[in-house]
C-alpha cells in the first residue's frame, strides 16, 4: 500500500473543526427536540425537497438506487474490506481506526434517531425505516470517506472524499428518504466523530505505516534477489 501516507492534523485545528461540526449537528437536533414534525427550518427543508423531486428522471433514479445500497450496507462492506486490506499489509492500528470510526458513527447516529424521532418525508422513493434525523447513509458515507482520506493523506483522496460525501447527501434528498437538514447534520456529526477519533491515534498510525512500508520493501527486495539467484542458478552452462 504505497499510496498510504497518513495525514498529521494540528490538534488545535482539529478540535476547533470538530466543535464547529458538532455545533451544526447539535443546533439542528436542539431545534428538532421540542417538535420533530415542525422544526423552525421545516420550510427550507420542504422547499429543497420539492425542488429536487422535480429533477427526477430514469437515469438518476438508477444511479441513486445504487447509492442507496452503497450508503449503508455498502459502507459496512467497504469498511470491512479496507480493514482487511490494512491487516494484510501489516497495519493493524490503521485497520482498527477505520473499523472503530464506522461503528462509532453508526451507534451515535442510531441513538440520536431514537432520541429525536423525526418523521421522514412521506414520499420516499426507497424503503426506509427508523427515524429521519440524522441521516444514516450520509453519516456512514462521510465516516468512511473521511477515514480513508486521513489514512491515504493525499490531495486526490480529499477531493474524492468531498465528492462522495456530497453525492450521498444529494442522493438521500433526491430519493426523498431524508430532509436536507438530516443529511447536513449527519455528515457534520460523522466528520466530527472521525476527526476526534483520529487525533489521539494519528502518530501511532503514521509510525506503523512507516515501519510496515520498511518491512514490506525489505521483503520485496529479498524476494527479487531470490528470484534472480534462482534464475542464474538454472541458466544453462
Amino acid at each position: 500500500m504505497g499510496i498510504l501516507q497518513p495525514r498529521r492534523l494540528s490538534p488545535g485545528w482539529t478540535i476547533t473543526a470538530a466543535i464547529a461540526l458538532l455545533a451544526v449537528a447539535a443546533v439542528f437536533a436542539g431545534m428538532l427536540l421540542p417538535d420533530p414534525r415542525h422544526p423552525p427550518f421545516q420550510g427550507a427543508d420542504t422547499g429543497w425537497h420539492d425542488t429536487i423531486l422535480g429533477a427526477r428522471n430514469a437515469f438518476w433514479d438508477g444511479v441513486n438506487l445504487v447509492l442507496n445500497w452503497a450508503g449503508y450496507t455498502g459502507m459496512f462492506v467497504f469498511h470491512a474490506l479496507l480493514g482487511a486490506a490494512l491487516l494484510v499489509r501489516r497495519r493493524p492500528k490503521m485497520a482498527l481506526f477505520s473499523v472503530v470510526a464506522g461503528v462509532a458513527v453508526t451507534l451515535v447516529v442510531q441513538l440520536l434517531k431514537l432520541l429525536i424521532q423525526r418523521p421522514r418525508p412521506g414520499d420516499a422513493g426507497v424503503f426506509t425505516e427508523t427515524y429521519s434525523y440524522p441521516s444514516g447513509h450520509a453519516s456512514s458515507t462521510a465516516a468512511f470517506v473521511l477515514a480513508a482520506a486521513l489514512l491515504i493523506g493525499r490531495a486526490w483522496a480529499w477531493v474524492l472524499a468531498a465528492v462522495g460525501a456530497v453525492s450521498m447527501m444529494l442522493s438521500r434528498t433526491y430519493l426523498a428518504a431524508h430532509w436536507f437538514s438530516d443529511v447536513v447534520g449527519g455528515a457534520c456529526l460523522a466528520a466530527a466523530v472521525v476527526l476526534l477519533l483520529w487525533l489521539p491515534v494519528q502518530e501511532a498510525c503514521r509510525s506503523e505505516n512507516t515501519e510496515a512500508r520498511r518491512i514490506l520493501t525489505w521483503k520485496a527486495r529479498v524476494s527479487r534477489r531470490r528470484r534472480a539467484t534462482g534464475q542464474a542458478g538454472s541458466a544453462p552452462r
